[in-house]
């Protein structure tokens, strides 16, 4: 990867909410105007695929209507094709669904937004059922990775559509979720800001399950007080404003799984990160933390996303297997196996797992790694046919390895651009336990400073 094969993303950086609302305020532009160029960008060539649904009347007619002073004041905001719309089908990126009756009512997430004044741009592209961190769509094609001009390249998933609506200016957030990382990943590979909340603050009601157990409703941003806004507006809370002196803080980067064949560009970005924070005075520890090693046993069975998929799966299944992605049914049907002694042992196993894990990260006020230990390989490597499966499930595997493990700790982690200018995208995460999130999302904007 030369600095010539990748956009640089910080020459010309698309505005962030903050910049385009104080617009607003002061009469340098309007909710109208800025939609515009939302709509103009959703029908630009880096938005190919980017979306199942658009209505650009009812979208102007959002933004024309908005309530001024409202948090999000008629900005467009792209909503995962999984969450619930009044009046709109959830497909969650499938043909299955293409006949399911239209939502009566918004989901938890829409609502919010919806009250904070969002004008909704459209429902945007996904891994079908949200199964997979590579951001692959046989029904509906596969949306380009906008950072790369070399060849196509993954967006990564399963937010695929949320995240390229983001970076190519068509949306301000992209809702979503993260459920193994599908915000996390695709915000790294694009050079976005993905953050997954402690999963308790957001109701997921009126969102299409992959796990019930382990999934987030969340969102990708611009930027991290971006992020910060997104998050009080669907968890329905302020973030107070304490930040800590770097100088005060203690950083661990756990070597275990973390750091595991990581490609050169990545290692390079993510020691050049380590560096920038301790030169700030930040104290940065190696440990070994050991337990990420007994994730592999603990999800031996398939993990809570097979088993609970399958619950949810299981007639449609029947009735339509063959509409299926073959590679989202395969990992399903994976759960059909499991018993209900092993899914009862699964949940005391992750339970015993945090505790120990709380336990030996308590100290610190967040851990580092990298997001993900790749950068987007091309699309054509992992496109759907048999003759790639191997390529495609050794990708995914490696994109969800790191941030899963949030995931199963049921805590919080927000991805960072930590590249050099003009270099492909690559994301630093910060990531702790449960309850975490506003202490995080401080040191995140400290952090976005330096990076």
């Amino acid at each position: 990867m030369t600095k010539h094969q990748a956009h640089d993303l910080a020459r010309h950086p698309l505005p962030d909410l903050h910049v385009v609302r104080k617009q607003l305020s002061t009469g340098a532009s309007t909710a109208v105007a800025q939609m515009e160029l939302a709509i103009e960008a959703t029908g630009s060539p880096s938005c190919k695929q980017v979306f199942i649904q658009t209505d650009v009347a009812l979208t102007r007619r959002q933004a024309s209507t908005s309530r001024p002073g409202s948090p999000l004041a008629g900005l467009a905001v792209s909503v995962k094709d999984l969450f619930d719309v009044a009046g709109q089908t959830t497909t969650a990126g499938s043909l299955v669904l293409h006949q399911a009756p239209a939502a009566t009512q918004d989901s938890v997430a829409v609502a919010r937004l919806r009250a904070a004044g969002a004008a909704f741009i459209g429902r945007t592209n996904m891994s079908e059922f949200a199964f997979s961190g590579v951001g692959i769509n046989p029904h509906h094609g596969t949306p380009a990775n906008p950072a790369y001009l070399d060849q196509p390249r993954i967006p990564g998933g399963s937010s695929s559509g949320a995240a390229v609506s983001v970076a190519t200016g068509a949306a301000f957030i992209g809702l979503g979720s993260d459920t193994g990382g599908s915000i996390r990943i695709p915000a790294a590979l694009q050079g976005l800001v993905g953050f997954k909340n402690t999963a308790r603050l957001v109701p997921t009601e009126g969102a299409l399950p992959l796990s019930t157990t382990l999934d987030t409703a969340c969102a990708i941003t611009r930027s991290v007080r971006d992020a910060i806004l997104a998050h009080e507006i669907l968890s329905a809370r302020t973030v107070p404003r304490h930040p800590k002196p770097l100088k005060d803080c203690r950083f661990a980067v756990p070597r275990t799984l973390m750091l595991d064949v990581l490609e050169a560009p990545v290692a390079q970005a993510f020691d050049h990160a380590l560096r920038t924070l301790r030169d700030r005075g930040a104290r940065i520890e190696e440990i070994a933390l050991p337990e990420l090693n007994e994730l592999a046993g603990i999800n031996a069975t398939g993990g809570f996303s097979a088993a609970e998929s399958h619950a949810w799966h299981r007639k449609l299944l029947h009735d339509h297997g063959d509409a299926y992605d073959p590679r989202v049914k395969l990992r399903i049907e994976r759960g059909a196996s499991m018993s209900a002694w092993q899914y009862i042992e699964l949940i005391q196993a992750r339970h015993d797992w945090i505790t120990r894990m709380t336990r030996a990260i308590t100290d610190y006020d967040a851990l580092l790694s990298p997001t993900v230990p790749m950068l987007a390989p091309p699309i054509a490597q992992v496109a759907p046919g048999a003759q790639r499966d191997d390529a495609f499930f050794r990708v995914n595997a490696l994109l969800l390895r790191n941030p899963s493990v949030v995931n199963m700790l049921d805590g919080c982690a927000i991805t960072l651009p930590c590249q050099t200018q003009g270099e492909a995208p690559v994301g630093l995460m910060l990531w702790h336990g449960a309850l975490h999130d506003d202490s995080l999302l401080n040191l995140a904007l400290q952090l976005e400073s330096l990076l």
